[in-house]
């Protein structure tokens, strides 16, 4: 049986499906032709600074443009423009840099080439309301999904038809040009025109649609943004919209390619992956307990999977905020899988979001071990209450287990990794070098 360190392991994996993702792979194999006329480089998401130094590095030719990101993940380039702006709630720094990136769309030919750069995180960062919309009411509307429990795809569908920029108004926009977006997609299902709230791809959802999602989640908007979602006029482009015509959209890296990426590596150090998929929603806490299940069978009855083996998913789950503690979905998932396991034996577990940061903390996610229960409980905390309270982070920062990596500069949303040793065996006969690979590793952090 293999006798790596379980952390070791676990954080090696978490690196490889990162650097699967990484655009100073994924973009300059991607880039368009030179064209005729000027070259405009705009973008959003948590991976547009990473991609824009991309595009300068292998882009020898003139070109100007603007970019937006989250305040942290910025990096530093020559011609193209980095804004920082507020994430996951926008912020006026968003909005002006929403305003200038459509500014640049105005007066351009069917001689010049717009190449987009879009990844997750744009819907936020790429925010500039519609008509007699606001600021504070997209703030207060955005506020309100995120403890919803709406899923990404409800999420955006009201948040495109809010937008003077996204729902594929930005590409509409540059009409006549040539417009290439490359893509890092961050969502379940790799919908394009969900990513970002594709501001380069025609919409297939309705004002109709935005409103259902509003009510489903019994969220009272303003009086502002009730008229605007029940005027007409406000739809956004629809499938075979002439001015996008011209518009062409690259998915360069997604969560399946990360999970495959971490599968090979797991592989390589000798346990069997089992990918139980790439695009798994609903409630951090439920897909806690299911996960749990599946990893319990692998342990005692060796299947879908027999140890050693690391059970791995993707996807991004949702957290309906009751209470008011400190967290994100990645540490809610990994306390409902630490009481759903309830100490098992041999079984231990990684869950972050690849773009390095679990909601709105400083942790990419956290570390999981047969041991958690019992030293949580050492300290006086109560997993259950904790639970209760959405205070995961609490939970694994007080046990020294959180995993703070800094921004990773890229997103193709969360991923967890569940490591399954051999099941239990008579001790007596256990070798002290078999011992060792049942034995509780230290928790390690990553010095970010």
């Amino acid at each position: 049986m293999p006798s790596t360190d379980a952390w070791t392991l676990l954080r090696s994996l978490f690196d490889a499906a990162v650097a699967a993702a990484d655009p100073a792979l994924c973009v300059p194999s991607n880039l368009p032709a030179r064209p005729r006329g000027r070259t405009i480089v705009v973008g959003a998401g948590k991976a547009a600074a990473a991609m824009a130094v991309a595009v300068e590095a292998h882009w020898p030719w003139p070109l100007e443009g603007v970019v937006v990101t989250r305040v942290g993940h910025g990096a530093p380039t020559r011609r193209i423009r980095v804004v920082e702006a507020g994430h996951p709630v926008p912020d006026e720094a968003g909005a002006e840099a929403a305003r200038d990136i459509l500014a640049m769309m105005h007066g351009l030919t069917s001689d010049d080439l717009v190449i987009g750069l879009i990844s997750g995180g744009g819907s936020a960062l790429l925010t500039l309301p519609a008509g007699g919309v606001t600021l504070a009411d997209k703030q207060a509307v955005n506020r309100a999904l995120l403890k919803s429990g709406a899923r990404i795809g409800e999420m955006n569908a009201v948040r495109k038809h809010l937008s003077a920029i996204k729902g594929g108004r930005l590409a509409a926009a540059a009409a006549p040009a040539r417009f290439v977006s490359l893509v890092i997609s961050d969502v379940p299902g790799d919908d394009l025109s969900v990513i970002a709230s594709g501001p380069t791809v025609a919409d297939p959802s309705t004002l109709e649609d935005a409103r259902a999602v509003l009510a489903r989640y019994r969220i009272d908007v303003a009086g502002r943004i009730a008229a605007h979602l029940a005027d007409p006029a406000n739809e956004t482009p629809k499938p075979g919209d002439p001015r996008l015509a011209r518009t062409e959209n690259h998915l360069i890296a997604t969560p399946w390619d990360a999970l495959a990426a971490a599968a090979s590596k797991a592989r390589e150090a000798g346990y069997a992956p089992l990918i139980l998929g790439d695009a798994i929603e609903g409630e951090a806490r439920e897909c806690g307990v299911v996960h749990a299940g599946v990893a319990l069978s692998a342990a005692r009855h060796g299947a879908p999977a027999a140890p050693p083996c690391v059970l791995i998913s993707g996807g991004e789950t949702t957290v309906t905020v009751r209470g008011r503690g400190r967290g994100g979905r990645n540490v809610e998932f990994l306390l409902s899988l630490a009481l759903a396991l309830d100490g098992q034996a041999g079984i231990f577990g990684l869950a972050a979001d690849t773009d390095g940061i679990d909601g709105t903390e400083d942790n990419a996610g956290a570390f999981l071990g047969p041991d958690t229960l019992a030293r949580a409980r050492a300290l006086g905390l109560d997993p259950r209450a904790r639970l209760d309270d959405n205070d995961g982070y609490s939970v694994f920062a007080a046990l020294g287990d959180i995993l703070v990596t800094g921004p990773t500069r890229t997103n193709v949303n969360d991923f967890r990794a569940i490591l399954i040793d051999a099941p239990p065996v008579d001790r007596t006969a256990v070798t002290p070098s078999a011992a060792s690979a049942h034995r509780a590793p230290t928790p390690r952090r990553d010095p970010g």
